[in-house]
């Protein structure tokens, strides 16, 4: 991927009425929206609609793949790639079944805040946990943060959340999240 991309972890597939509201959502968030399969979008964002002011002079069109994974709606082997070798049970409080990545492609900071933010507002549709990857001059920061539910350091520096903890997180100076 181009740019930054965030994870959402989930304990259950997405259910077709909450995958209507994600649809509808990013309708109404993008510039424009195409959907390969349910659930896997290509996405042309206004970084504004998300709340983002400092788009940093760039266009506020920013592109995005977000994309539904999981045994049942596709994407299945990378799924199960990204969750080989991961016992996340005891750092997050379930055994995800599915997930959602949020995948900016471009690498501007506006498309590091635009991540964080389409990430939060997804959540609060579907729910579930945020997946970041920390530089590790962020971890000793991110775990104070709110909405913080379980830092790791097995394989590479690893921040768990909610909405509350992507959004708080994205105000901090310098706010930039792991390519």
């Amino acid at each position: 991927m181009a740019g930054p991309v965030l994870t959402i972890e989930l304990s259950k597939p997405v259910p077709d009425r909450e995958l209507s509201e994600l649809r509808a959502f990013l309708t109404r968030v993008s510039f424009s929206l195409s959907e390969r399969r349910p659930g896997d979008f290509s996405a042309s964002i206004h970084a504004e609609r998300l709340g983002v002011t400092d788009t940093g002079g760039h266009d506020g069109r920013r592109p995005f793949l977000i994309t539904v994974m999981g045994p049942g709606v596709g994407d299945e082997e990378i799924f199960e790639a990204e969750h080989a070798d991961e016992d996340l049970l005891p750092l997050i409080g379930f055994t995800p079944t599915h997930a959602i990545g949020v995948s900016a492609m471009c690498n501007r900071p506006v498309d590091h805040v635009a991540t964080a933010a389409l990430t939060a507002a997804i959540m609060d549709l579907v729910g579930g946990v945020a997946m970041a990857e920390l530089r590790e001059d962020q971890f000793s920061v991110v775990p104070g943060l709110p909405g913080v539910l379980a830092t790791s350091f097995d394989r590479w520096p690893t921040a768990y959340g909610s909405a509350t903890f992507l959004r708080s997180w994205a105000e901090l100076p310098g706010f930039r999240l792991v390519k």
